[in-house]
């Protein structure tokens, strides 16, 4: 029978061992805090934040998106199934760098807001509900684009009813409205946004730009890893109101270069 220091010196690291275990919480999330949230009055230095893998372009005609920040102790570029965080019901994978930090950007409609992290099996999840006080008005067509390729980058285009054509390069329309999050990769997302909807037809589209390397600097619009990569685009309709409508398409992207034509939105 070992005497009791010995049994305290062997007690001790196995303690700490549990302790620093429970410690280590699969998904942590930092942000944005729940309960009450005025968006428009945060500071510019928390919207200069970096997102993985690269800093998110916020040129849309709704300023102030959030950050949604944590960590997974599942860290991976391209973890296959991917975590998801689910936005207001959107689905979209999660992806982080080699440390499991993840930053995404995202433009938070007025009212109340949920968001989840949840494991691929659904067993580990972490969520939060906030309420979004900016007075700015909500958006009354929404589309979300994200892919499962933590490496790729996608590209969403809109055609107005008036002959617009809202992307990365010219994102503003002059009638209001453009987009919100332009993410350049890290799986997405890319968010549209109009709060006075043109009555016709809007015409979606998704392109397959190219990829970054294994470290996530260089870009090559010649090569892809995967013979498939699949993107989500979401479509929602009076957002967070009683008439909310959603609606979820699935676009398979094979070639770097594609164009593939998503859906015609009749508002």
């Amino acid at each position: 029978m070992w005497p009791m220091p010995r049994l305290a010196a062997a007690v001790v690291p196995l303690a700490l061992a549990a302790t620093a275990a429970l410690a280590a919480e699969p998904i942590e999330l930092d942000g944005p805090r729940g309960g009450w949230r005025a968006g428009g009055q945060e500071s510019s230095e928390a919207e200069a934040e970096a997102a993985y893998p690269k800093p998110p372009v916020d040129r849309g005609g709704q300023r102030h998106r959030a950050l949604i920040k944590g960590r997974l102790a599942a860290a991976g570029v391209n973890r296959r199934p991917p975590y998801l965080f689910v936005v207001n019901g959107n689905p979209m994978p999660l992806y982080t760098d080699e440390q499991g930090v993840f930053v995404k950007p995202w433009a938070f409609g007025a009212g109340s807001n949920s968001l989840e992290v949840r494991s691929p099996d659904g067993r580990q999840r972490k969520r939060l509900q906030f309420y979004e006080t900016s007075a700015r008005t909500p958006a009354r067509l929404r589309v979300i684009l994200g892919w499962d390729d933590g490496k790729a980058e996608v590209d969403l285009h809109v055609i107005t009813p008036d002959g617009q054509h809202a992307f990365w390069a010219r994102p503003l329309l002059t009638t209001g409205g453009g987009l919100d999050v332009d993410s350049v990769d890290g799986g997405g997302p890319e968010i549209f946004s109009v709060a006075a909807p043109l009555r016709g037809t809007y015409l979606l589209y998704v392109n397959y730009w190219g990829n970054f390397d294994a470290a996530g600097y260089n870009f090559d619009r010649a090569r892809s890893d995967k013979p498939l990569i699949t993107a989500t685009v979401a479509v929602i309709t009076d957002e967070n109101t009683l008439h909310e409508k959603r609606e979820t398409l699935i676009v398979p992207l094979r070639n770097i270069g594609d164009l593939s034509f998503a859906r015609a939105v009749r508002y």
